[in-house]
């Protein structure tokens, strides 16, 4: 049936207020990626613009001359990579335990997980325990241990488990599986939905330490690449340092112009990846909600 002219004008009107809306919240983002591609004397003289006026690479071949983004590179994979694989594994083994009916004191262990939603030992003691009595200040480990288990992450991968139909895990026992082979070749590889939406939540998480390594990272060769970008936009002598080798003839020094083309150059990665594993998002929490 063809729908009335009503409802076709009131779905044009959302669908144009929606592409409306994306365009203007893509403004900012093309306006930093121009921008980076403009000359130091073009910005301070005409400012930021949609387009590049006097179009210049010398930001970048700065940027890339120096070793710092590509050690911040480094560890932010690496903290992306282990801690997510990790994250998904103890995350896992403790939503596997919580949602099995058998274990006597699951409910004591999920009030557990759930009191820290609601209470930490906050800032001062949260730093004592990792910096003096963990040993881990001044450790990429600082990175990842401490977010190993996401509380919010741990419920919605419970939830999806107690959804899963208790007659897979006992035809398994029966046939003498253990908890182990249950969880890693039977609960997991129908639960892809709920583990890739976890999964990018954790990638997500670690892509974007930062605030951590302010409080427990001294040593530069471990900043992580938001870090960066923050101490970039922050302190203009890391400029001044990576240009220290190079001459300008005839140009103004690329501060603001090396500060766009950080931000650009470290948010790419996790820009140009989000769109293909985005759909998974309202996958997985639709099926993680069916069963509490």
């Amino acid at each position: 049936m063809k729908s009335p002219l009503s409802d076709r004008l009131v779905n044009l009107l959302f669908y144009g207020f929606l592409a409306g809306f994306s365009m203007y919240c893509l403004v900012p983002f093309v306006m930093v990626i121009s921008s980076s591609f403009m000359s130091e004397s073009a910005l301070l003289k005409d400012g930021y613009s949609l387009l590049p006026r006097d179009f210049s690479l010398l930001a970048y071949k700065l940027l890339l001359q120096d070793s710092t983004i590509f050690k911040a590179y480094g560890v932010t994979i690496f903290v992306t990579v282990v801690g997510t694989l990790l994250a998904m594994v103890f995350t896992s083994l403790l939503a596997y335990v919580i949602s099995s009916k058998s274990i006597k004191y699951r409910n004591h262990m999920a009030f557990y997980v759930y009191f820290t939603m609601l209470f930490q030992g906050g800032l001062v003691a949260e730093y004592i325990l990792i910096s003096k009595y963990l040993g881990m200040k001044d450790t990429i480990w600082v990175l990842i241990i401490p977010a190993l288990i996401s509380p919010w992450n741990m419920f919605l991968l419970r939830n999806f488990f107690a959804s899963i139909d208790d007659s897979l895990k006992e035809s398994a026992k029966i046939d003498g599986a253990s908890d182990l082979y249950i969880l890693f070749r039977i609960i997991l590889p129908i639960s892809m939905p709920a583990m890739a939406t976890i999964g990018l939540f954790y990638a997500l998480a670690f892509w974007n330490k930062w605030f951590e390594a302010m409080l427990y990272i001294s040593n530069k060769d471990l900043y992580p690449l938001q870090y960066l970008i923050i101490n970039v936009i922050r302190n203009i002598e890391f400029v001044n340092q990576i240009s220290a080798n190079y001459s300008f003839v005839g140009e103004l020094p690329p501060k603001l112009s090396t500060q766009l083309a950080t931000t650009v150059v470290t948010i790419g990665p996790i820009v140009l990846v989000y769109p293909f594993v985005q759909k998974y998002f309202v996958k997985g929490l639709m099926v993680g909600a069916v069963k509490g």
